[in-house]
C-alpha cells in the first residue's frame, strides 16, 4: 500500500467511526482530508510518512489530527470557527479554512501530534456508577478505586455523577453531572456509595487544569453536550493518576484492607495493553484474588472493546468465589447500556 492510501485510508476508517458514533461533522471532516489532504509540506509529509499502524487501535493518526485542528477552533485560532458548528459551511469553505490552518498553524498542529488521544468520555462512568452499586448491594463497604488507563482521572470521580434512566436515580442530589443514556434492563437498587481512596495510572497522564484544552480538543465539535459534561467532570476531578505502566503499578495497590472492596477498572483501554502485560495483569488480579475474604473483596470491572457488536462488553469478576458476571454492552462513548445484570 503507497504511503498516500494508508492515510487515506485511515482517515476514512475513521470517518466511518464516527459517523457510527453520531458526529456527521467529524465525518464530513475526515472524508475531506481523506479526499484533499496532499503531501508536500513538512506537516503534511510527517502525516503521510507516519510509521505503523495509522488507525485507532493504534497511532490514531485521524483522530491526532482532527483535535489539533478542534484545539484552534476552541482557541478561537485559524479562523475556523466560520466553518466548524454550530456553522454548517459547505465542503469547500470548510476546505479553505482546514488547508490554511494547515499551513498558518503548522507549528501548533505539529506539536499536538506528539500525543495519543485521550478523550477521557465520562458517559462511560454510566457502567461504574451501575456497577458500583450492584457491587454495594453484595459487599455494603467503603470501595478502594484503582483505574487503569485514567487519562486525567475524571472517571475516577463517579461517585460525584449521576445516572438517571427509566425513572430512576443513582447519585448524589447534588451531582456536578447527571448522565441520561437510552437504557435497556432493570438498574441497581440505589445505595450511598462511600470511597475510601481512589487513584489511577496512565502512561500519559493529563491534568484536568493544566491539560483541558487537549480533553476538551478530542471531544467532537458538533457534540456540545460532550464538552458540557467534561466541563463538569473536570470542575471536580481532584483524583492522582500516576504515570506508569499500569500492570507495574497495579501490583503496588494490591494490598487488602479489611473492610474495603478494591475495584479495579478499566473503560476501553485494557485492550491497548500489550498482549503479554494483559496476561501479566489477569495473572496478578486473578492471585490475589483467590486470596480475598469476605472482609476483603476485590472486582474487576470492564468495558471493553470484544469485536462484538454492538458496542463494547461489559464484565465483572469478583472474588471470594472467582464470580463471572456479564453486565451487558455499552455504547463506546456511553450513549445507551444494555444492562442485564438484575438488580
Amino acid at each position: 500500500m503507497s504511503r498516500t492510501d494508508r492515510l487515506r485510508d485511515a482517515l476514512r476508517y475513521q470517518a466511518l467511526a464516527c459517523d457510527d458514533l453520531g458526529s456527521p461533522f467529524m465525518h464530513r471532516l475526515c472524508t475531506l482530508l481523506a479526499d484533499r489532504l496532499q503531501p508536500g509540506t513538512p506537516l503534511t509529509d510527517r502525516l503521510f510518512d507516519w510509521p505503523g499502524d495509522l488507525g485507532p487501535r493504534e497511532a490514531s493518526v485521524p483522530l491526532r489530527l482532527c483535535g489539533a485542528l478542534h484545539a484552534l477552533r476552541l482557541e478561537e485560532r485559524a479562523d475556523l470557527a466560520a466553518v466548524y458548528p454550530p456553522h454548517n459551511a459547505s465542503d469547500d469553505a470548510l476546505w479553505t479554512a482546514v488547508e490554511a490552518a494547515l499551513h498558518t498553524e503548522a507549528a501548533f498542529i505539529d506539536r499536538f501530534l506528539n500525543s495519543a488521544p485521550q478523550t477521557n468520555e465520562v458517559r462511560r462512568a454510566g457502567a461504574l456508577i451501575a456497577a458500583g452499586h450492584w457491587l454495594h448491594a453484595r459487599h455494603p463497604m467503603p470501595f478502594k478505586l484503582s483505574e487503569l488507563g485514567a487519562s486525567a482521572g475524571l472517571n475516577l470521580m463517579w461517585d460525584h455523577f449521576a445516572l438517571e434512566a427509566k425513572g430512576q436515580r443513582l447519585g448524589p442530589a447534588d451531582a456536578a453531572l447527571t448522565l441520561t443514556p437510552d437504557w435497556e434492563g432493570d438498574l441497581p437498587k440505589a445505595a450511598s456509595i462511600e470511597i475510601a481512596e481512589r487513584a489511577g495510572v496512565d502512561l500519559n497522564p493529563l491534568d484536568p487544569q493544566r491539560d483541558a484544552l487537549r480533553l476538551r480538543a478530542y471531544l467532537w465539535p458538533d457534540q456540545p453536550h460532550r464538552l458540557a459534561l467534561t466541563d463538569a467532570a473536570i470542575s471536580v476531578a481532584q483524583a492522582p493518576v500516576a504515570k506508569a505502566d499500569a500492570i507495574d503499578w497495579l501490583s503496588g495497590r494490591m494490598v487488602a484492607q479489611p473492610g474495603q472492596l478494591h475495584l479495579i477498572y478499566s473503560t476501553i483501554a485494557w485492550q491497548y495493553f500489550p498482549a503479554g502485560k494483559q496476561t501479566e495483569g489477569t495473572q496478578l488480579i486473578e492471585l490475589v484474588g483467590a486470596m480475598a475474604r469476605p472482609d476483603t473483596p476485590l472486582a474487576w470491572l470492564a468495558m471493553e472493546n470484544d469485536g462484538t457488536q454492538p458496542g463494547a462488553v461489559l464484565t465483572l469478576r469478583l472474588w471470594p468465589g472467582d464470580l463471572h458476571v456479564s453486565l451487558g454492552r455499552a455504547d463506546f462513548h456511553g450513549r445507551w447500556f444494555r444492562w442485564d445484570a438484575g438488580e
